[in-house]
């Protein structure tokens, strides 16, 4: 009972934000004598703190505030994509501590070579602040930790992810990446617990996440959210999965470098960092470069044709675009708005991401976390030390 009452208050600390104990209390049910024993056991545990005054008015004693505390206790999100590599530290109270990303052309590595890589890159976030936990975030769907389907990285398929960071002795979750990013989102982005949400990242590949009722959309396999999948095109242009039409090929990362660029184009080159190139896409467009301004017009358009199909399914409250079509929105959202705007009653649902390419591992360290805040007390009084 104890430590449910104590998940309790850190829930309301993390969902409404700095509170009084008296509004613990009324937020909570409990009594304003169990709130203030709850939170000097969370201020031990270094969970909480106590700072600035709450002043509701000119009559009576002003109440101290109590907020979330960052100190010493942090969850590590790791994302393995088709070209980077990227840690992200998170504290309890929401804050950034470390974040770090490389360039790689995973999908020319063994994965035994790219998980070694990412392990050291984890042990170095968690020797300068030690973590409860790691997920992982992966482009495809896994089982438990190992990975079921990759269309970009088949020769991943089999190999158990969390067996990688065995040397960190930490717990290690695996899941998909945009499932992470869409709890990013819904956690920490700028329509935070919003009820209904989808989230759309557009990489090498295309992902989806669906939030819908607050709770994330899993499946019955843990593969819902597979858009990039969806036969939505009468082309024949081979995706990775090894069939035809399916939307990535028309929207995906892969899809725009080809129409924008020919090989050889550094645009094309797997082993630049993915920011700097679609840097360099909006400045070809802002320059007026016909050929970009037409790769990035046919996309927004091939965009929101799917966008649609999805908001007629789910009826989000909004839509949020990630990874490159964040990016490169300012291009995208006008010719996606059209399309939208043809098939659905309401095409003003959709927004860029703030997240850019962060919100994978910075949902995979929002779970990571999550244990700390369902059991309080899986971390030790000396935390506070």
């Amino acid at each position: 009972m104890r430590s449910a009452n104590l998940a309790a208050v850190l829930a309301c600390l993390r969902d409404d934000g700095p509170r009084s104990r008296a509004q613990l209390a009324a937020g909570t049910g409990l009594t304003k004598a169990t709130v203030s024993s709850l939170v000097g056991e969370l201020v031990d545990r270094g969970l909480v703190s106590e700072g600035g005054l709450l002043r509701p008015g000119s009559v009576g004693r002003p109440g101290t505030l109590v907020e979330l505390a960052g100190r010493g206790t942090c969850g590590i999100g790791v994302e393995i994509n088709v070209d980077y590599l990227a840690v992200l530290v998170l504290d309890v109270a929401g804050e950034v501590r470390r974040q770090a990303r490389v360039a790689l052309d995973t999908a020319a590595l063994e994965p035994a070579e790219v998980l070694a890589r990412a392990s050291a890159m984890t042990a170095a976030a968690h020797a300068e602040h030690p973590a409860v936990g790691v997920t992982v975030a992966f482009p495809g769907g896994v089982q438990g930790s190992v990975v079921r389907t990759a269309p970009n990285l088949p020769r991943w398929v089999g190999t158990d992810v969390a067996a990688g960071f065995a040397e960190l002795a930490l717990p290690v979750r695996v899941a998909n990446d945009a499932d992470l990013s869409a709890l990013a989102e819904w956690s920490a982005g700028p329509h935070a617990h919003v009820p209904d949400l989808v989230y759309l990242t557009g990489e090498v590949g295309v992902g989806g996440g669906v939030i819908t009722g607050g709770q994330l959309l899993r499946g019955s396999t843990g593969l819902g959210g597979e858009v990039g999948h969806l036969a939505l095109t009468p082309g024949d242009a081979a995706c990775g999965c090894g069939r035809t039409g399916c939307w990535e090929t028309v929207v995906g990362l892969a899809a725009l470098l080809r129409a924008a660029a020919d090989p050889g184009d550094p645009l094309r080159d797997p082993g630049r960092d993915l920011e700097d190139r679609l840097a360099e896409v909006a400045d070809r467009a802002r320059d007026g470069d016909a050929r970009t301004l037409a790769a990035l017009a046919d996309i927004g358009t091939g965009l929101g044709v799917g966008a649609a199909v999805l908001v007629s399914l789910f009826d989000p409250a909004v839509v949020v675009l990630g990874g490159y079509f964040a990016q490169l929105g300012e291009f995208l959202l006008d010719p996606l708005t059209q399309a939208l705007g043809a098939r659905v009653a309401d095409p003003h649902r959709v927004v860029l991401s703030t997240l850019g390419f962060t919100a994978a591992v910075r949902g995979g360290a929002h779970v990571a976390l999550q244990p700390v805040f369902t059991d309080p007390t899986t971390v030790p009084l000396e935390a506070s030390a």
